[in-house]
């Protein structure tokens, strides 16, 4: 019997999919079942292709589960997606076995029983192409953030807006220092229950040490070392850190915190953790058991809280800013997708959306699976409801409605022709949001794509549709 594989997984549910939609899955879906066969939450599957958490959770997830569910014949979930998809193909066997043995009659020399969803192909493209590996080098970012992680006690500062590709510099840079056999450890602040984790300092510096445990593949051992009332949570975390899961590490540990900028809103929460990261890098750079430690910290927007000038991790170590990408980096992209002498329209594409990385991905990835499509047609219907980024658009107006300060201010942005001031934690949020860029203490729309769409948006007012 053929291994019931991820490839195998993935040409199963692509055929149920297609009789159900007579369409085969699209590359976030592909992503979404790959990310439930791998066990990963839904904001990890988002952080890791750049998508937005709420557009994976709330959106093409419950919608594929639901088309799933009627062609499997039974309740579809990510949780037992693996199960569900090996039972639809093990009762593919029996029926073919039974279709095949009316014709043939039983004997050893009969031939393997291969389902037929198996003998056809994904239309799109193969499963490599629909979920390619892309990434565009920025140099000399990489070589330097990577040169930097290989002294010790050092620390980097990795600053830019939401989608602009922090996710993917990270996993690169820790993929080129684990050849050294270092230790990596990517925990992103966004997995953190907000409700339940920022309420006070001692839950969230609990939660943090049982989430360095599992990342690090070691016993969660944190009772051990816990004394909140005597010592207090910082000393207790501390104590945990280094007398446990640095101690256990035979090699340089590097320890990436993603997404630092969303504890921004809880003063009593961020005050005395920035304060013990930073404490942190001071005893790398002399402790010797400490040396062991880099920290890397990816945050999306200026940091605009007030820290004691000797607490923060944020006026130390390296700073990078990623930048949009220019039209080099950006036909380099395009042919990694395939897309081949496409410089006119590439130069069009990006009159839209500026070097934005997310919204070239989506254009080019798009092309590659839809061949059918037109440019012209593509660009015509960017800024619409029917168009590719019609979810990453929805996904930003519904925030604005839920947030009527920040809408009016980016009403002023985009309605005025030229660059304009903002009160200064406004246009903070809104570069964090990825919606403007900040030149000096004025502001912009990110693209005319941006400004296009919400500037019919805009005008309808801020109310609930």
């Amino acid at each position: 019997m053929k291994s019931f594989d991820f490839q195998t997984a993935i040409k199963i549910a692509n055929q149920a999919f297609l009789l159900q939609t007579k369409r085969n899955l699209n590359d976030v879906e592909i992503i979404v079942i790959q990310g439930a066969w791998d066990r990963e939450e839904y904001d990890q599957m988002a952080a890791k292709h750049q998508y937005a958490t709420s557009y994976i959770s709330q959106d093409v997830a419950p919608k594929l589960w639901k088309i799933l569910s009627k062609a499997l014949g039974e309740k579809v979930k990510k949780g037992n997606l693996k199960e569900a998809l090996k039972r639809y193909y093990e009762q593919q066997l029996i029926s073919e076995s039974e279709k095949t043995n009316q014709t043939l009659s039983d004997s050893e020399d009969s031939p393997e029983i291969v389902p037929s969803f198996l003998q056809t192909k994904i239309n799109d493209a193969t499963l490599d192409t629909l979920i390619p590996d892309c990434y565009i080098e920025r140099p000399p970012i990489e070589s330097i953030c990577y040169e930097t992680l290989l002294q010790p006690g050092s620390l980097i500062r990795i600053k830019a807006p939401n989608l602009m590709g922090k996710t993917s510099l990270i996993n690169r840079i820790l993929t080129q220092v684990a050849a050294h056999n270092y230790q990596t450890v990517s925990l992103s602040l966004e997995l953190a229950d907000r409700k339940t984790h920022f309420s006070n300092l001692d839950k969230f510096l609990r939660w943090f040490g049982i989430n360095l445990s599992r990342e690090l593949g070691v016993p969660n051992q944190l009772e051990d070392y816990w004394d909140e009332a005597g010592m207090g949570s910082k000393v207790s975390c501390t104590s945990y850190f280094e007398e446990y899961l640095l101690a256990q590490a035979d090699s340089p540990l590097i320890l990436c915190l993603d997404d630092v900028d969303l504890l921004f809103p809880y003063p009593e929460i961020y005050e005395d953790f920035f304060g013990l990261l930073r404490s942190w890098y001071e005893k790398a750079r002399s402790r010797q058991n400490w040396k062991k430690l880099r920290l890397v910290l990816a945050h999306s927007t200026d940091v605009y809280i007030r820290l004691n000038i000797n607490q923060s991790p944020f006026n130390v170590g390296l700073l990078i800013e990623l930048s949009e990408f220019t039209r080099e980096q950006a036909q380099d992209f395009s042919q990694q997708y395939g897309l081949e002498n496409e410089s006119t329209w590439v130069e069009l594409l990006m009159s839209l959306v500026g070097g934005h990385p997310y919204l070239l991905k989506q254009a080019f990835a798009y092309l590659k699976s839809h061949p059918d499509v037109t440019r012209e047609d593509l660009l015509a219907a960017a800024a619409t409801e029917s168009g590719i980024y019609s979810n990453h658009l929805r996904e930003f107006w519904l925030n604005l409605q839920d947030n009527p300060v920040l809408a009016i201010a980016f009403q002023k942005v985009i309605t005025s022709p030229s660059r304009v001031q903002l009160e200064p934690l406004s246009a903070y949020k809104l570069q964090s949001m990825g919606l403007v860029q900040l030149s000096g203490n004025e502001v912009e729309p990110r693209c005319q794509l941006y400004r296009q769409y919400f500037s019919a948006r805009l005008g309808l007012g801020t109310s609930k549709e």
